[in-house]
């Protein structure tokens, strides 16, 4: 029998703490949501380990460092209203859900989609709903949200997710560039979003944010 609960408490002292991560309702979270739930049946055994999680095509669940050093610098509050763009099985939601008031999930994959509403409900996070649709334009009947997180990589952040974050608000990103991956914040401010540098992180890109070639003739 698999000691889960021994490897997520690993997982937070060697991954989480020694990235600078403390704060105690982020360290609260990662050692109460089971992320085992959330990744696919296959590669549970790998759950707690320091790498993001395949999950077909351009998808991963990013690894823990990178997951929670975002958490860390968004500074996310319990009055806070989060999308969560590509939640993949529902493991991100399901600790912003800790974090914040209520979490809407954006997922482009239909059966990952119901599979994530199906294992937060299992879960008994009720403050959280996973919606079907492109991850490129997030969704805007929800929001304005206090915080946007893209749950990978991207070579530019669509007009249309950027007008749904409030004023003052934050966006986190790994930004794609000759190569070598940048984790930015944005912070949303008379209606413009100027972000900052904040940690080196890699991720796949997601083909709803790749910058679209110009041709020349």
């Amino acid at each position: 029998m698999v000691d889960f609960a021994t490897r997520r408490r690993m997982m937070v002292d060697t991954q989480v703490r020694p990235s600078d991560v403390t704060k105690y309702p982020i360290i609260e979270a990662m050692l109460n949501v089971p992320r085992e739930a959330y990744v696919p049946q296959g590669r549970r055994e790998a759950a707690y380990m320091g790498e993001s999680i395949p999950l077909g095509g351009d998808r991963v669940i990013l690894e823990p460092r990178t997951f929670a050093k975002f958490l860390d610098g968004m500074e996310i509050r319990p009055g806070d209203v989060v999308l969560d763009v590509g939640c993949g099985l529902g493991y991100s939601t399901a600790i912003l859900a800790w974090l914040a008031e209520f979490v809407v999930g954006v997922e482009d994959d239909a059966g990952r989609a119901e599979e994530a509403q199906a294992t937060l409900s299992d879960q008994g996070v009720d403050n959280a709903a996973v919606i079907e649709g492109p991850l490129e334009a997030g969704h805007a009947k929800g929001g304005p949200y206090d915080v946007i997180l893209i749950e990978g990589a991207v070579e530019q952040v669509p007009q249309a997710l950027l007008d749904q974050l409030k004023d003052g608000g934050r966006i986190g990103a790994i930004f794609a560039e000759a190569g070598l991956g940048t984790a930015r914040i944005g912070y949303k401010t008379d209606g413009r979003v100027g972000w900052r540098y904040a940690f080196n992180a890699g991720a796949p890109v997601l083909s709803g944010f790749r910058t679209t070639a110009a041709f020349s003739f």
